[in-house]
């Protein structure tokens, strides 16, 4: 077992109750999201939803919300002892990206995807940087960035599967 959180930085008020729907089949609990005014943009809304779950909760969440469009969201994962930890970031834009995380919620790059990096740049520090800068999710950070703000100090509900 381990335990994360959904973060729906932002999504159009009409499809809350499908995020909801979607939630709760990955979740296997009925629950009743908690949704707040995203102020970012009008007629957005936002919510955290911390939860607690088997190993494949997270990529199972992600995989659930992939196809609604216009929904920017995020799913972190707990590391245990079989799995690494896990941040899911999705935008509109730029689709989902997964890095593996540790303790403190850092990226880890490992060292194959380094020398991936390393690999496509060949002698080109430039190109180097922007590999690194893709595999570490900088993108997606700087496009949700001000969504994440306009969350700050919002309560979160903890949702336990049962299994």
């Amino acid at each position: 077992m381990t335990q994360g959180v959904l973060y729906i930085h932002s999504a159009p008020r009409a499809l809350a109750p499908h995020i909801e729907w979607a939630a709760n089949g990955v979740l296997g609990v009925p629950s009743r999201i908690r949704w707040e005014e995203q102020y970012v943009g009008r007629g957005l809304v936002r919510a955290e939803l911390t939860w607690r779950g088997r190993d494949d909760t997270g990529p199972r969440l992600v995989s659930a919300l992939r196809g609604m469009h216009d929904v920017r969201f995020e799913v972190t994962q707990e590391a245990t002892v079989s799995s690494d930890g896990a941040r899911w970031s999705c935008t509109p834009e730029l689709g989902i990206h997964h890095a593996a995380t540790d303790r403190a919620g850092n990226a880890v790059l490992t060292e194959d995807h380094v020398r991936g990096c390393m690999d496509r740049a060949g002698d080109d520090a430039g190109a180097l940087r922007r590999e690194l800068s893709i595999a570490l999710g900088e993108a997606w950070d700087e496009e949700l960035e001000i969504y994440r703000h306009a969350g700050e100090g919002v309560p979160m509900r903890w949702l336990h599967r049962v299994s």
